[in-house]
């Protein structure tokens, strides 16, 4: 088991401004160990889907760099697996041909019989047995997001990374989508990064917390391990003596994330009529 599986070190995102930049995200450094399941939570519009973004390759970083299995990433890869908001499904498919998709593309070599069967067994394992054949509009909003999960789990990525997964889906279907991917992932360890803005889900979910300040120029403002045994149960850890106090940690953080020192904070700023112009 790797201690540095997963690297993001001083990982900075800028854009240029009329009166000179405006910083997202400034010396960024999170290391997490393979099998591991860390949450980013911070206010939004901190960064935190743009750390996710550069770590999946799909935003290119003003400055540091990502590691995979100590190979430092270039650009998106079957490496990683990533799960947005939205699943965003191609609609004439099946839930079965949307995760074939990229089982065809990274699995290329293997034969047509058994990439049909990696599609469909990933569909069994977040409870989609039964409903390959089915089209998006079919499918209620948390199955098209099990199918999403579906899709990143059947690359058998290094890592996986979450963007907000259960983001738009009702309290109750939220907390069902949180079971199965508790349940895929004790029976696919993997190492998994996590962008939310739930306290809850946070504590729930992982083995630490990384705390996110608020921007410009956010980083990381602290880490926070999570006590809870695995395999979680929900009342377990409701019941835990520590969670009422590792809860109000984390919302005490997210209350004062926004006060920086006023030297700081000048040095970050831009004004968003330069950031526009």
């Amino acid at each position: 088991m790797s201690a540095r599986h997963l690297e993001i070190w001083n990982v900075g995102k800028s854009y240029p401004a009329r009166m000179g930049e405006h910083v997202i995200v400034r010396a960024f450094d999170l290391t997490l160990a393979e099998g591991e399941f860390v949450s980013i939570i911070g206010h939004s519009g901190c960064g935190k889907s743009t750390v996710l973004s550069i770590a999946a390759g799909l935003v290119e970083p003003t400055s540091g760099g990502v590691t995979v299995g100590g190979r430092q990433i270039d650009g998106p890869g079957p490496d990683r697996g990533v799960v947005f908001q939205s699943p965003c499904l191609l609609p004439w498919l099946t839930a079965l041909d949307n995760v074939r998709l990229g089982v065809d593309q990274v699995f290329a070599h293997r034969p047509r019989a058994e990439r049909i069967d990696i599609a469909r067994a990933s569909l069994g394992l977040v409870g989609l047995a039964g409903a390959e054949r089915k089209r998006p509009a079919e499918l209620s909003a948390g199955m098209r997001q099990r199918v999403g999960i579906a899709r990143a789990i059947a690359l058998s990525p290094k890592v996986l990374l979450l963007d907000e997964p259960f983001g738009m889906l009702d309290s109750l279907t939220r907390m069902e989508l949180q079971d199965v991917l508790l349940g895929v992932l004790t029976r696919e360890a993997k190492t998994v990064l996590m962008v939310t803005h739930d306290v809850d889900e946070a504590l729930f979910l992982s083995d630490r917390v990384a705390l996110m300040t608020s921007g410009p120029a956010a980083r990381l403002g602290g880490l926070v391990s999570v006590p809870f045994e695995r395999p979680r149960d929900r009342g377990a850890v409701l019941d835990h003596p520590d969670y009422y106090a590792l809860r109000e940690e984390l919302i005490g953080f997210l209350g004062a994330a926004g006060r920086r020192p006023p030297e700081e904070a000048a040095s970050a700023l831009v004004h968003e009529s330069e950031v526009m112009a």
